[in-house]
Order: structure tokens, then C-alpha cells, then sequence
């Protein structure tokens, strides 16, 4: 077998013709991989969705939205999520979040603590016992759960939240907005909004700002309580026990060891409101009275006064500069895309009102025409951990060519015999890129190019090195020792190389098999098996070529 290889290498040494066409292939072979990511072909990723047992739902009613009102959403949701055969249980946090824990902590979990809030934990049956993944589940009920349980009150938000498979961020997507005019950062954060909204690919979009509502506040007149024989402490106290409750008393026991606090409120329903308005709250509040000094009874209506005003919304800053986050979710789509999306729409529908500059490679910045008001927005989330992933293997890999470069040169002291090295470790890329490309053919998920593959590519460096490495140093030394001719040496030690480069290429692709069928780490498998093919093609073919049309004798010093 050796021997017929090593003779059609020779046949193609020696056929001119058939060179250039090997050559001109593996030219086609490496522009049509690479042509493959910016097609969409080949889709780019951080990491892909990880299968995980547990995900948590998020509820975010209107400001002002009662208890019951959020215990009404969080019912509707669980009766969807528990008719799921693979739902073990479900976990209702109302007005707070769930235990913190680490995504938790990056998302804000721990700042819920409202009535108008909530966090449901689901609980699923283990990856290895279930044929649907728990991304795929959320992706399939989220149209379900929006549509049935999102419109019970007006503007609630439902986002889903998942384990990621890499390092926890606020959203897949996020447009953080600065500027100095807080109603200026709110029409933009709006306007952002919506295009999120238009944008193919996002869901569970939100604005991590408060609303402005409309509220009425209660004030004690301290002239009409002297007047009329009260005390300001006793027109708080009434109000205070009436709608959140007090001890007023308290009860001995021979059961317990301490007293037992009396505790009196108004009961759930009596503290209802039968509408939002002044006079409501003033016939609510018509009920208590008070006794004052001489004996009589004193409404409490008397005493106080409802006056109408705006909510005052929390004011976020983020480097001492004021700021508002608008997040996204990705739905089972990589996040670079939607967002590329989402930029060009905003250059374009945001034109009229605000002079856009761009800054960076996707960030913003846009000044109000009218208002001459300056306002930036920069992208984070899990796209801007996948661009600066993505940029830091990118300079490893560039490094490690470098490095590679350096050393062949200070080795071999020839500047064509490193540049083919180079070459030859730098087409495995071919594999890597056409082996996603097969992998998404076979699986039912996007099989995205992910950071680990990018890894498994830089690994491959240093493994089509060495074989180059092989090769070349194989027909030095039979060239100077044996006396041979080029043609003769480089098909000879092709030939005999061949051996220990497939059975280290065998290696390889057997122990990466077992990561192909992992979530976070398939990329890293597939790159490490299509890649270790290429690299050895283009070891026993690529670089035999480039070796026979490059001047070894003068190289090898054997004139």
C-alpha cells in the first residue's frame, strides 16, 4: 500500500499539470470553507444551548400590580408547565426571587422584591432519561405560555431563563444606553425596544427600567389632626394596622415560653380597592376613625389628604454614568446574528430623529437632533463575552502562528520551508469549518461553530506541524545521507511517514468521538476529528507539492 502511494506521489511530482491542480483544489477547498460562515452556511456561536434539568421562568407584572395579580400569572403558567410528562415539579417564589445562585446573581434575581414579581423554578427529569432537551422544551412552550398567560394583565412580561453552558450573563442580547438626560435614555431605551420587537430571532425582551404610573400617597395634615384632638402617631398607626397589620396586644401561654403577639389587619379582601381612583381610596379609608381627646370619634378622611402623583422610577448607573439595559433572549439562534439584525434596523428607523456614529466594531452613538443630547449604546450580554472570546482565540491562534513561524525559521534558517509548515498546519481549517457544515446536516439543532471549536483548531496547529515537522526533516536527512533526488526523497519519506501520521490521526479521531456528542464540547470534537483528516491530507499531498517547487538543495546545502 505504501509503495503505490509513494509511487503516484512520485507520478504526481513529476506531471507539472497534475501539481497545479492539486494546488488550485485545495485553493477552491479553503475559499469555499471559508466562504461557508459569512454565507450563514456555517453559523457562529459562544456555546451551544446546554441541556440542563432545571430552568427558571421570570414574572414581571406592571408597577403597582397586587399580589393576586401575580399569583393569578404564576398560576396560569404553572398549569402549562406541569401537564409536561418530563415536569418533575414546580417552585413559586411570588414578590421575590428564587435562592440565589450564580446566573441568578449576573441577572438580578436577588434585586425582586416586589408584589408585582415573581420567579418560577421547573424541575425536570434527568437529560439522560428524556428525548427532549430542556431548551427545546422552552423553546416549544414559550409561544404557549405568552399567548395564554402574558395578556391576563396588560403589559406583564414572561422571560425564560436557562442555565447557560459558559459564563453567566444578563441576556443573550444586551443594548446598554448612556447618556445625561434620563427621559432622553427612556424614549431611546423604548425605541430600542421596539426594534428588538421587529428583529427575527429575540424574544423575551425587556427594558430593566421602571415604569412611570400614576399612584396616589396619603399625607397626614398636621393641622387638622391638632385641631381635631389627635396625634400624627395615632393617624399612622391606624393606617399602617389597617393595610400591612401590627401587634396591639398580647396573649400569655403555659405552651410557650415567651407572650404571643395579637397581630390585626384589615383582612385580604377589605384591603381592595374597588377602583383605581381618589374616591375610592377615599371610601376605603372612610371605615377607620379615630377617638380622639374629648371622646369623640374622628374620621380618618378628615385628618389626611390623597394627593395624586408619578411614580419615582430607580435611576441605574453603571462608570459613574447614568444608564438603562435593554435585554433579549436568543430563540435556539446564535445571538451574532439577531444582533447584526437589530443594528442595521436601528441605523436605519432612528435616522430621522438622532446623527448616528459608529464606534467600535458595533457600538453607537447617536445625538438627538433636536435636543443636541449625546447618547451611547454598547452591546453585552452573551454577545460581547462571544466577541471578546472569539477576538482572544483569535490572537492565540495568530501567536501561535507566529510562534510556529519563528522557530521553523530559526531552525531550519529558511523563510520558505517555515512559511510551508505554516501553510500546511493553517488548512486544517478546511476540516473544521466543512466538518460543522456535515454535522448540521445529521443533527436536529444547529450545530454551531462554537469557542471550543476554535480550541480544538489551535490544538490542531501543533499536530499538522509535526507531521510537516516529519516530512521535512525525513528527506534532509535522505537527501544529504542517501544522496537522493528531490522527487525521490520527498515521495519516499511521504510514503514511509505516512504510517505514524495515521495511526496518530487514528488516535485522535477515536478519543474525539467521545466529545462530538457533547453540548459544550461537540465543537471541540468535530474540529479535532474533520481537522486531523485535513491536516493529514494536507501533509502527505499539500506539502509534498510545496516542498518539490521549493529549492531544497539550496536549502539542504546538498549543491
Amino acid at each position: 500500500m505504501y509503495e503505490k502511494f509513494e509511487n503516484y506521489l512520485r507520478s504526481v511530482l513529476e506531471t507539472p499539470k497534475k501539481k497545479k491542480q492539486i494546488l488550485w483544489m485545495t485553493l477552491a477547498a479553503f475559499v469555499i470553507a471559508v466562504a461557508l460562515i459569512p454565507t450563514k452556511i456555517v453559523l457562529a456561536k459562544m456555546l451551544p444551548g446546554k441541556n440542563s434539568d432545571t430552568y427558571n421562568i421570570y414574572l414581571d407584572l406592571p408597577l403597582g400590580s397586587s399580589i393576586e395579580q401575580t399569583a393569578k400569572v404564576g398560576e396560569c403558567v404553572t398549569k402549562i408547565i406541569q401537564k409536561e410528562s418530563q415536569v418533575i415539579d414546580t417552585e413559586v417564589f411570588l414578590g421575590n426571587g428564587a435562592p440565589l445562585d450564580f446566573a441568578g446573581l449576573i441577572k438580578g434575581s436577588h434585586f425582586k422584591n416586589s408584589e408585582n414579581v415573581a420567579e418560577i423554578v421547573v424541575n425536570l427529569t434527568k437529560k439522560h432519561h428524556r428525548d427532549e432537551p430542556s431548551y427545546s422544551m422552552v423553546q416549544r412552550l414559550r409561544p404557549q405560555i405568552l399567548q395564554q398567560c402574558e395578556t391576563l394583565i396588560p403589559k406583564t412580561s414572561i422571560k425564560f431563563t436557562e442555565p447557560p453552558a459558559g459564563p453567566p450573563t444578563m441576556a443573550a442580547v444586551v443594548a446598554e444606553i448612556y447618556g445625561e438626560d434620563t427621559n432622553g435614555i427612556r424614549r431611546l431605551s423604548q425605541q430600542v425596544q421596539e426594534v428588538f420587537k421587529k428583529t427575527e430571532g429575540l424574544v423575551d425582551i425587556d427594558v430593566m427600567q421602571d415604569e412611570i404610573v400614576s399612584k396616589y400617597e396619603v399625607h397626614a395634615n398636621s393641622a387638622k389632626i391638632t385641631q381635631s384632638g389627635l396625634t400624627v402617631k395615632q393617624v399612622n398607626d391606624i393606617l399602617y394596622m389597617a393595610f400591612e397589620g401590627m401587634p396591639i396586644a398580647v396573649k400569655n401561654s403555659s405552651k410557650a415560653n415567651e407572650q404571643i403577639p395579637i397581630f390585626l389587619t384589615l383582612t385580604p379582601e377589605n384591603k381592595k380597592f374597588a377602583s383605581h381612583s381618589q374616591d375610592a381610596i377615599r371610601m376605603k379609608l372612610s371605615s377607620l376613625n379615630l377617638m380622639n381627646t374629648m371622646g369623640m370619634m374622628v374620621p380618618i378622611t378628615e385628618v389626611i389628604d390623597i394627593v395624586p402623583v408619578q411614580s419615582n422610577p430607580r435611576i441605574v448607573h453603571k462608570d459613574l454614568r447614568e444608564m438603562s439595559n435593554v435585554v433579549a433572549e436568543t430563540d435556539m439562534v446564535s445571538q451574532v446574528y439577531p444582533l447584526m439584525a437589530a443594528r442595521t434596523m436601528i441605523l436605519e428607523e432612528l435616522a430621522d430623529e438622532y446623527t448616528i456614529h459608529k464606534t467600535g466594531l458595533f457600538d453607537l452613538e447617536l445625538i438627538n437632533k433636536k435636543s443636541n443630547q449625546h447618547y451611547d449604546l454598547k452591546w453585552d450580554g452573551e454577545m460581547k463575552v462571544t466577541l471578546d472570546t472569539f477576538v482572544d482565540l483569535g490572537g492565540a491562534f495568530i501567536a501561535a502562528l507566529v510562534l510556529i513561524f519563528l522557530l521553523m525559521v530559526i531552525y531550519y534558517k529558511s523563510f520558505a520551508l517555515s512559511g510551508i509548515v505554516l501553510l500546511g498546519s493553517f488548512l486544517s481549517i478546511i476540516g473544521v469549518i466543512i466538518g460543522h457544515f456535515i454535522m448540521n446536516l445529521f443533527t436536529a439543532d444547529t450545530f454551531f461553530l462554537t469557542a471550543t471549536s476554535l480550541i480544538g483548531f489551535i490544538a490542531l496547529i501543533g499536530i499538522s506541524s509535526r507531521n510537516s515537522l516529519l516530512l521535512i526533516d525525513f528527506t534532509k536527512s535522505l537527501m544529504t545521507q542517501k544522496g537522493m533526488a528531490k522527487k525521490e526523497a520527498i515521495s519516499y519519506a511521504a510514503a514511509t511517514r505516512a504510517k505514524p501520521i495515521f495511526l496518530t490521526a487514528a488516535a485522535i479521531i477515536l478519543a474525539s468521538t467521545l466529545l462530538a456528542s457533547d453540548a459544550v464540547f461537540g465543537g471541540l470534537g468535530v474540529s479535532l476529528i474533520f481537522g486531523t483528516i485535513a491536516a493529514v491530507i494536507a501533509s502527505l499531498i499539500v506539502v509534498p507539492i510545496l516542498l518539490d517547487n521549493s529549492d531544497l538543495e539550496r536549502h539542504f546545502n546538498t549543491n
